[in-house]
């Protein structure tokens, strides 16, 4: 073979090494994930982890070398968002993973930010840049911040130095602004976009020659979700997300379910073209409300669990956690505020039955206890106070013993000489206690006259300040009576 074939042989096979080795990066790079980290700490076990809403979760773990280098590495692909690369001391550093996920970043732990070098991926590299940025910006707002408080001491004149932070303030809006106009398409501007607040115009004129004094509100209101993209599930792992919605249905969505249930829904359809987005809205909101302790925001979950937990809609969910999902909903849907309850006749202490529907009074209290319950022997005797003020002015309480042995029920009413309606239910015939959801006692529902439920799950404080101002009643201190609890 000739040194002139041999030569055209080996360029061959270099250029096949070559196109080889190009294929296999661009397809470690599409399917999977390489992170190095060189942070001068041989020998010790760090971590990769990431945001997710509010919380951070650990997403690989993996031991330096000799030379302090660290590898992370994987088949699959990361979800793009804010990561942390955490320390052993559990500090930790950020970096973003978006499209590029095989790149290096190196640095001194003592001094991430100012040692940080990220050539290999544009993203960090920016990133670094901006964090740098702040970094300088926020010491001279320190120091002026120093200046202004020793000014405010000597009662001297503020306005140099308010004016020079306003100028700060202005220059990293600026910076933000200047990246996202050359960036749009870029996840840190995604990231700047998200955290900027709404900037609000001054107030229109009214026809009386007034300014607007709601136009901010609503303003405000209506632009909140225009430089957040709530189905860029990116976003989701940051701080921003959670922190955000969370904002969003806290300050500016009145409290009542009707508000927050289509408020709700709006923020749900804004997310719902991403799967992720929409999967964890769905959850978001629904637990929230589910373990909400305001009254009354249980209709929300009953409307969510409803309209999203179904086969077709809460694809992520088991098959059986979907059904304590929508029996937990069935449940709670008739005994929800402004539904009128159904019916309840129990036997009282004389085996006589009783008819709640049968009770002619403008309210009527349902009082669910114990007699072996501790904060029920708390609660009577106050509740009988309580009663003993408003029995004249048309309230009844109908009070249901859960205890199945009769003769405590029958000790606890002669003990607390409780005079209302009393009933119960010791052969277990009647399904009160999982229709009313009575897991726990005391428990106190307050019925109008058509028995439609206005409140419920309330202490007798609470019972007494909405009957007082119903009945048109000056807040009296309610005086206790009944007999000494054991150990008093």
């Amino acid at each position: 073979m000739s040194k002139k074939c041999f030569s055209y042989l080996a360029k061959a096979l270099i250029l096949f090494l070559a196109i080889i080795l190009n294929v296999s990066s661009a397809k470690a790079e599409t399917t999977g994930y390489e992170l190095k980290f060189k942070i001068n700490m041989p020998d010790t076990i760090c971590y990769l982890a990431h945001y997710f809403a509010d919380k951070q979760y650990i997403q690989d773990s993996a031991r330096t070398d000799s030379k302090g280098v660290v590898i992370f590495k994987g088949k699959e692909k990361l979800p793009g968002g804010i990561y942390l690369f955490v320390f052993p001391n559990k500090t930790y550093f950020e970096l973003l993973v978006d499209k590029q996920q095989v790149f290096n970043m190196e640095c001194d732990p003592t001094n991430v930010i100012s040692t940080m070098k990220a050539n290999s991926s544009e993203d960090n590299f920016e990133f670094y840049e901006y964090l740098n940025f702040i970094q300088k910006q926020s010491k001279e707002i320190e120091s002026l911040k120093t200046d202004r408080n020793i000014k405010v001491i000597a009662k001297e004149n503020t306005d140099e130095v308010d004016k020079k932070m306003k100028g700060i303030d202005q220059t990293v809006m600026d910076y933000k602004l200047n990246y996202i106009k050359l960036h749009p398409e870029k996840f840190l501007s995604k990231i700047f976009l998200a955290s900027q607040d709404v900037e609000i115009p001054p107030a229109p004129m009214l026809a009386n020659g007034k300014k607007d004094s709601t136009f901010g509100y609503w303003y405000y209101k209506n632009h909140f979700f225009d430089n957040f993209d709530v189905a860029d599930d990116r976003l989701l792992r940051t701080p921003i997300y959670q922190s955000k919605i969370a904002s969003y249905m806290k300050n500016l969505v009145v409290q009542i379910p009707d508000s927050i249930i289509k408020e709700a829904d709006k923020i749900i359809d804004k997310g719902a073209s991403n799967y992720e987005t929409y999967k964890y809205l769905v959850w978001y909101f629904t637990n929230t409300y589910e373990t909400s302790n305001i009254m009354g925001m249980d209709a929300v979950f009953v409307h969510l669990a409803k309209k999203y937990y179904t086969k077709e809609k809460a694809t992520w969910v088991d098959e059986a956690s979907l059904f304590k999902i929508q029996d937990r909903a069935k449940q709670l849907d008739p005994i929800l505020l402004g539904k009128k309850v159904r019916n309840l006749v129990l036997a009282d202490s004389a085996g006589v039955f009783q008819s709640l529907y049968n009770v002619k009074a403008k309210f009527t209290v349902l009082f669910f206890f114990d007699p072996d319950c501790g904060h029920c022997k708390k609660t009577t005797p106050v509740l009988k106070a309580m009663y003993d003020k408003v029995k004249s002015k048309d309230v009844q309480v109908y009070a249901i013993c859960t205890e199945v042995e009769v003769n405590k029920w029958k000790q606890y009413i002669r003990d607390y000489k409780l005079e209302w309606i009393n009933v119960g239910d010791p052969e277990l015939h009647n399904n009160f206690r999982h229709e009313f959801d009575i897991s726990t006692t005391p428990q106190i529902f307050l019925l109008d006259k058509d028995k439609i439920i206005k409140a419920k799950r309330i202490d007798v404080e609470t019972l007494q300040k909405i009957l007082y101002g119903e009945l048109g009643m000056e807040g009296e201190s309610i005086q206790t009576t009944g007999p000494r609890e054991e150990g008093h």
